[in-house]
């Protein structure tokens, strides 16, 4: 990942999952010069889907060993379960982690951390402790991800991780996404992402009070 401003160097990425999240990153991520690859449970019958997008969809294992950094996409419920069978693929590199993971309402919404007194990324972290976990871009719709501009009120990224040279990693990431420096705070070690992990219990909420519409969290100062 090149830092902003640098010569552009390609990374090669890996995002585990085929959901809305990988398809909102995976196709900004080339564009700006990265070979991406999408890891699937089923990847031939997921194959087709991603035409166009100029990703190539493999199996986890083959895209999480073949990726310099890889993104948590998987649903978060089953995060830990599928990261750890991924151990050995993993080992020594940079796991974004994305997913939120709750007990949900009879309408989808979040009613429920399945992770209180901890959180998804420190339990990702507890068992993979090889691997440089950080948190973030959990706290906004998917299509916010990759063009943080969109919104009328710049949005905010947090970063949760206990290895700095990592959080820069991810903030080379993020800035290929759109985001600028100013809107992307380091709140410092794992067990920070607690906080923008409960942002999840007010979406529901929100999404009742203000209609379908892309937002995200937004810290104001």
């Amino acid at each position: 990942m090149s830092e902003q401003g640098a010569e552009q160097t390609m990374t090669t990425i890996a995002i585990l999952g085929t959901g809305n999240v990988a398809r909102a990153l995976a196709g900004k991520l080339h564009d700006s010069g990265n070979e991406v690859i999408v890891g699937s449970r089923a990847p031939q019958r997921t194959a087709t889907d991603w035409t166009g997008y100029g990703v190539r969809v493999t199996d986890l294992p083959d895209a999480a060993g073949s990726a310099e950094l890889v993104i948590n996409a998987t649903p978060g419920h089953a995060s830990v379960e599928v990261l750890t069978g991924l151990a050995a693929e993993l080992t020594g590199k940079v796991l974004v982690d994305i997913a939120n993971a709750t007990a949900s309402e009879s309408d989808g919404f979040a009613s429920a951390l399945l992770y209180p007194g901890s959180s998804l990324a420190e339990e990702i972290q507890r068992a993979l402790p090889l691997v440089h976990v950080v948190k973030s871009l959990n706290t906004m719709h998917e299509s916010v991800m990759a063009d943080p501009a969109k919104l009328a009120v710049p949005p905010s990224a947090f970063l949760s991780g206990n290895n700095a040279g990592a959080k820069k990693t991810v903030g080379g990431l993020l800035a290929e996404l759109g985001w600028s420096p100013a809107w992307i705070t380091d709140l410092g070690g794992v067990e920070t992402a607690r906080g923008p992990e409960a942002f999840i219990l007010m979406v529901g909420g929100l999404v009742r009070a203000l209609g379908p519409v892309p937002f995200g969290m937004a810290i104001a100062r």
